[in-house]
């Protein structure tokens, strides 16, 4: 049974747990305000989002032209059925939004973009050179501090097999530092609720962390510049893990009462679990930590290239995602994003049953689905269909509408870096322009820099 976390906070222990850690007063105020943080999920998938599988069946002969022609309107959702594959949020319709026009030249299209594409530029091959800045993600978690601040999780593989254990993410908490990621539920839940499930851990990487620091310290006397700074990195991250580890100790109470029940299918890395057995146990760790708070922020990668899909009930072919990317199997496509929104429903759900304030915790949760690499497996990146999932107390106006904003490169179109703006503005951050801006619209000395303004509410 889930716990409500005004009732949890409130507790004398809570108060007194958390009177040490001022980067947790902003959850102190929000028992006497009923301010509670803003969560935001980004679900990243591959191959793309083709346009014209997010069109409404049931647009009027102007709708479907305007939508054909790539002109900007919105209609409602309401007056409207969604596509067979969307289907699975019929009944959160009117926290739905279908966002078209949002270009991704700015990240780049092709197999990859990698962390770029939740960075607005382009990454290359991410390796630490290519890492420009601090993912949005990352930027977001700023706002809304946590223990874990925020967590990557990861369903990937090598076409035939998962990836396991703790492995590089494609997230980054600062310019030329790449992030890691969870890349399997057991692995994920091991690691994230150890304060309860294992707490002799925790206290022998208290021991360990501990003597890292010291040996670190030692090594900083007597070095300057690159290697100082260097080794300085070092310290302060062994010493945030440390902080985290205290920080999440105060929250073993709530942990308890939430954590998920993870199918023993999934030990020693699931090497027998399905692609649907991995997506389930990962929105249940997900929503598991949420609820907690352990964090506020989540980016899961649902799936990338070589995501092994042969086991996706439907996928009779038994084509793998790469293969998918350069034929015309709409079915299989819709069948891939189905299962996607099936978790997506999943996680709306499970929020919507947990109060928090005069609401629950879905009122107080951004959910962003989208693509890596704009409108196809190779592109183009003109265009990235968006699928948005936004709570009552939501600070964007775009809630339960298909919106389709001006095409690239003409008058008024936004780019990745305009709806990162957005979002930043929009929860705190009033940066001027997040992101890199588009090389077409600079030549033709287009406007594009800025928040999107017709989203803030």
């Amino acid at each position: 049974m889930a716990i409500d976390r005004r009732t949890f906070l409130e507790t004398p222990m809570w108060g007194a747990g958390l009177a040490l850690s001022p980067s947790f007063n902003y959850l102190l105020g929000a028992t006497h305000q009923n301010v509670y943080p803003h969560r935001f999920i980004f679900v990243r998938k591959s191959n793309g989002n083709v346009p014209a599988l997010f069109s409404l069946p049931t647009f009027s002969p102007q709708e479907k032209e305007k939508d054909k022609n790539k002109e900007a309107f919105e209609t409602d959702l309401n007056n409207h059925e969604l596509p067979v594959w969307l289907r699975a949020l019929n009944d959160h319709k009117d926290s739905l939004t279908i966002l078209h026009g949002v270009s991704m030249t700015v990240s780049g299209g092709g197999h990859y973009s990698f962390s770029g594409c939740m960075g607005a530029y382009k990454a290359g091959r991410n390796v630490i050179s290519g890492i420009k800045r601090t993912t949005v993600d990352f930027e977001l978690a700023k706002l809304v501090p946590s223990p874990f601040n925020h967590v990557e999780l990861s369903l990937t593989g090598d076409y035939s097999n998962f990836r396991t254990g703790i492995v590089p993410g494609y997230s980054a908490p600062a310019q030329h530092q790449r992030n890691y990621c969870y890349a399997d539920p057991q692995t994920a839940y091991n690691e994230l609720f150890k304060s309860v499930t294992d707490p002799e851990a925790v206290g022998s990487d208290s021991r360990l962390l501990d003597y890292l620091y010291d040996q670190e310290a030692k090594r900083l006397k007597g070095l300057d510049g690159k290697e100082r700074m260097k080794i300085s990195n070092h310290v302060d991250s062994i010493q945030s893990i440390r902080e985290r580890n205290e920080k999440v100790t105060t929250l073993s109470d709530a942990i308890s009462k939430n954590l998920p029940v993870i199918d023993k299918i999934h030990a020693n890395g699931g090497p027998n679990a399905s692609l649907l057995d991995k997506q389930h146990a990962f929105s249940d760790v997900l929503v598991a930590a949420l609820i907690s708070g352990l964090t506020n922020v989540v980016t899961f990668t649902i799936d990338e290239l070589s995501t092994p899909i042969t086991t996706l009930p439907g996928n009779t072919s038994r084509v793998d995602l790469h293969r998918l990317g350069h034929s015309k199997d709409t079915e299989l496509r819709d069948l891939v994003k189905a299962s996607h929104m099936d978790q997506v429903a999943k996680i709306v759900t499970r929020l919507k049953s947990v109060p928090e304030g005069s609401g629950t915790m879905f009122d107080n949760t951004t959910i962003i689905y989208m693509p890596e690499t704009g409108a196809g497996h190779h592109g183009p990146d003109t265009e990235a269909p968006m699928v948005i999932m936004t709570g009552n107390n939501s600070k964007l106006d775009i809630a339960g509408r298909y919106i389709r904003l001006p095409f690239h490169a003409t008058e008024g179109h936004k780019t990745l870096s305009n709806w990162y703006t957005t979002l930043l503005n929009a929860y705190g951050n009033p940066i001027e322009h997040y992101g890199d801006k588009d090389l077409e619209m600079s030549r033709k000395k287009m406007q594009q820099t800025g928040a999107i303004d017709q989203f803030l509410a």
